[in-house]
This record gives structure tokens, sequence and C-alpha cells, in this order.
């Protein structure tokens, strides 16, 4: 990730809808892209007994500090984080903003406890309000948050998002759709769900959520 220290705060959220993919058992955990820390909080009141986090903004890293087990200021990479340490490593909400996502994929492997895994949560492209807007309004228009942030340098979709793990030597052992979000009062969506409820079920979810093994599939 070529940001710097100055990178822009985000929203900060425990993200309870990423618990259910805690690894059972998980006792040390890093948080990369932890901001101030709400998620790695979340997850000590799951009883996760170590959290760390990876934050490149030094601010937001300076509260996260106040509350996770320790907090490392700068961009994720091998030299900054030690080997063999942890039983899961999240990126959420993370690997999109990054100019080689795999490259931090291929990295965290080594940091992993043997049987630990990497989870993520991954903006889906395909979200139908993307859809809308690219479709009806034959646009792309980046936004202040959301899918098409300003600052995202890669886009995923439900098919794409395992194509990443395996290409970069991950086994995906869970896949699902989070943060579900597409009923309107508009008639056209509407009637396309009724019509095509297979092809567009991937659509209603704003994200994915992945957890992945090393080692290359089966």
């Amino acid at each position: 990730m070529n940001q710097s220290a100055s990178a822009p705060i985000y929203g900060d959220y425990p993200r309870n809808e990423m618990h259910p993919y805690l690894p059972a058992g998980a006792r040390r955990v890093l948080d990369v892209g932890c901001h101030t820390g709400a998620f790695g909080r979340s997850l000590k009141r799951l009883g996760v007994a170590e959290v760390w986090g990876v934050e490149m903004n030094a601010e937001a890293a300076a509260s996260a500090a106040a509350h996770l087990d320790r907090v490392l200021v700068g961009a994720f990479s091998a030299e900054l984080v030690p080997d063999g340490h942890f039983d899961a490593i999240f990126f959420n909400d993370v690997l999109e903003h990054m100019s080689d996502p795999g490259a931090a994929l291929r990295a965290a492997m080594a940091k992993l406890k043997p049987g630990g895994k990497v989870v993520a949560s991954i903006p889906n492209l395909r979200h139908i309000d993307n859809l809308e807007h690219i479709l009806l309004d034959k646009d792309f228009r980046y936004e202040a948050n959301g899918v098409r942030d300003l600052t995202h340098l890669r886009f995923f979709t439900r098919k794409s998002i395992p194509r990443l793990f395996e290409q970069n030597g991950y086994t995906v052992e869970q896949l699902a759709g989070i943060n579900e979000s597409w009923w309107t009062p508009q008639l056209w969506r509407r009637l396309a769900f009724r019509l095509f409820p297979g092809y567009l079920a991937d659509t209603r979810f704003i994200q994915y959520a992945v957890v992945a093994a090393p080692g290359a599939p089966a």
C-alpha cells in the first residue's frame, strides 16, 4: 500500500457482522487497518486474549493503542509484523485499498501460526446500487465512501474474491454475503429480483466475508 501515515480516518465500527467468521479458539488476532480499534475491542469482548492492530494513520493508531495490546504504525508489510504469531489476521475493507493485495496476502502467510486463517471483508462491485448506477445512469462516479470509494484501487465481485485468494496460495473455506441491502420502492428493482432471483442473488450484498487458509485448493 503506497499510503502515508496521514491517511484519512474512516468511521470506526465494531463490525459485529464479522464476528461469526472469527476462527474458533483464536487467541491472538491481528487487525490490519484497525483505525481507532473498535473492531479489536469487540474481539476482546468476545474473549480474544491478544489483539494487535496495524494502522497507517498515526492519530487513529494512537487512539487504538489505548485499547489494543499493540498497535504498529505503518502499512502492512512482511517487515512490520512478526512471523508465526497470529491465529487470525483480519483485513476488513482493506485489500481494495492496496495496489497489490496479493502481495499482502502472501506476506500474511508467514505471520500466521500453524492452522491460522486470514479473514477479510471485501466490497462487492456487483451490489445492486452499483449496477443501477452503471447500467441506468451510464456512469461510474467515485464517492466519499462505499463500494466506489475514492481511495479504492481494486474492485472485486463474488467470483473474483476466491480467485484473488487462490492465486496467492490460499484455500477459501467460507465465502458469504454480508450487509444485505437491496430493497427499494422502485418497481423495476422489485421486478428484477422477482424475475431473476438466481442471477441477481450476489447483488444483494454490499460486501463479502471470506475465510481462507494457507495452502492450495485440493
